[in-house]
């Protein structure tokens, strides 16, 4: 049984650093790092992209048609492209159970209402599994309630219409939990938002019974706010030390925590968020000061003073440099992750594609793959009702009623609450020249099964402690390790408008 501990003041920020600098060389983490660390697939390399806040079907509605209205960025979809169930296949577009039918919104309408994605509003809104409550439990009521609803085509998400044209794409992806970015990034990293240990300020709204629901800050970083929360327990950065497997996790803005630029919304927003870097929730794999790598050399490798977080500029001197970790998590500047609060669909083209087009240049491409991915829906309308593979019962909990997601207590598992789920589908691509050419995986998957191939390509064995990868549906089925690769796949898209810049296809 783990202690939950209330630190309080300057002197408790003093212990954990104390406590945290003993942690690098500790363990069995200063062997020689291995680059060329056995994996079980053609992947040597895996780049998580993990943006914010959108649903499947506020991306995807009508995929594979667009309007192509006049001056807008044309996309017309290439012959024999799979159907996937979303509002236009399931006739939702103009017969819709919520209180609006979903409106389409134009390339200038990308600048939209930040809705509320709370654990129990979701779970409101999903109204015990009709999906027809989002105007009124999801909605930003400083905006129209309808706007929930609303989706975007491939004249505005131009690129990831394009990317998914070209590459695999799941329509059966989903948040592994309902609630907000802090418990969607946890996940993706451990599959495990129970085992809060300590804290600091008032975290009430953030934890119920030792589960992370809300969008405390994380304990062990300096940049975060008086309310935060850490974390025991195991993650995939944990396992991946233990097997010497390089990794880490590069956001942009973690080298200067005051950097920030102007948001879509006319506010100023720190580039760097604290609640979205998981690993910082975690004394093991904390870098609380922001240290900067010793060198180069070092970035990926056990045993430095920056224990695998780094900014985004990190990743890019160590790919110039030949030393391009095996794993690697990619966060966005906040302007530029897609959140409808202080981005938007263009910024977050922006910085994807450009980021995927340095990528295929490298050397490294064709053993490389990408895991496009988000955090959470955002409080964005999606039409499918997720299976219920972990139940709870909180006061929290609203799903199949008050206080309830489920009613039965042997569902829950580790008998750990508030980790009711899957929550919202997501949107989730694999771009890669061994992933599927215009493919769409209808296998049930969810955030964690991103580690859950992790994991596997690696043999680095399971989280353990009920983490949701034990039961993640595998994401191999989107590559075809069969093809012969001897030339790799690329494909270069516009950064402004997503358009096809060139395809060696």
């Amino acid at each position: 049984m783990q202690t939950l501990v209330n630190l309080k003041g300057d002197f408790a920020r003093r212990v954990v650093s104390v406590a945290l600098s003993g942690l690098l060389c500790s363990m069995p983490l200063c062997a020689a790092p291995n680059n060329d660390a056995p994996t079980t697939t053609p992947i040597k390399h895996i780049v998580v992209i993990f943006q914010e806040n959108r649903s499947f079907d506020q991306y995807f509605g009508s995929y594979p048609n667009a309007a192509n209205l006049a001056g807008e960025t044309p996309f017309y979809a290439l012959p024999n492209t799979p159907k996937v169930n979303n509002l236009q296949t399931a006739g939702l577009l103009t017969s819709n159970p919520n209180s609006a039918n979903p409106v389409r919104l134009s390339p200038s309408e990308a600048i939209v209402c930040s809705d509320s994605h709370d654990y129990t509003d979701e779970q409101n809104a999903f109204d015990h599994g009709l999906m027809d409550m989002f105007p009124e439990h999801t909605a930003d009521s400083s905006c129209p309630l309808s706007q929930v609803v609303d989706y975007f085509d491939g004249n505005t998400v131009t690129a990831l219409w394009n990317y998914a044209q070209h590459f695999a794409m799941s329509d059966n992806s989903f948040n592994t939990t309902f609630g907000p970015s802090a418990p969607g990034a946890v996940n993706l990293i451990s599959g495990q938002t129970h085992g809060v240990v300590a804290w600091l300020g008032d975290i009430s709204g953030d934890v119920i019974q030792g589960t992370l629901i809300g969008d405390a800050d994380p304990l062990y970083d300096d940049c975060g706010s008086p309310d935060q929360v850490g974390l025991g327990g195991k993650n995939i950065g944990d396992l991946l030390n233990a097997k010497n497997v390089t990794w880490g996790w590069f956001e942009g803005g973690f080298g200067n925590c005051q950097q920030s630029h102007t948001t879509t919304n006319g506010g100023v927003r720190m580039d760097y968020i604290p609640h979205h870097q998981p690993f910082m929730y975690y004394a093991s794999t904390a870098n609380p000061h922001h240290l900067p790598p010793t060198s180069v050399a070092m970035i990926g490798h056990q045993g430095d003073q920056a224990n695998h977080e780094y900014d985004i500029t990190d990743f890019w001197n160590a790919a110039m440099a030949g030393n391009l970790p095996a794993v690697s998590f990619i966060k966005a500047p906040a302007y530029q992750d897609g959140n409808a609060g202080y981005s938007n669909p263009l910024l977050e083209q922006q910085f994807v594609v450009d980021f995927i087009n340095r990528l295929q240049q490298l050397p490294t491409w064709p053993e490389t793959a990408v895991v496009l991915s988000w955090d959470d829906s955002g409080g964005w309308y999606d039409h499918v009702m997720a299976p219920v593979v972990n139940q709870s019962q909180t006061s929290r909990d609203a799903l199949t009623g008050p206080g309830l997601c489920g009613n039965n207590p042997n569902k829950v598992a580790g008998g750990y609450q508030a980790r009711c789920g899957y929550g919202t589908r997501l949107p989730m691509l694999v771009i890669s020249p061994w992933a599927k050419r215009n493919y769409v995986d209808h296998g049930v998957t969810d955030q964690t099964s991103i580690i859950r191939f992790i994991e596997d390509n690696w043999s680095t064995g399971r989280i353990g402690d009920y983490s949701f990868d034990a039961l993640a549906g595998d994401i191999r089925s989107m590559f075809d390790f069969q093809q012969d690769r001897d030339d790799a796949r690329r494909l270069f898209l516009n950064p402004a408008t997503g358009e096809v810049v060139h395809s060696d296809e």
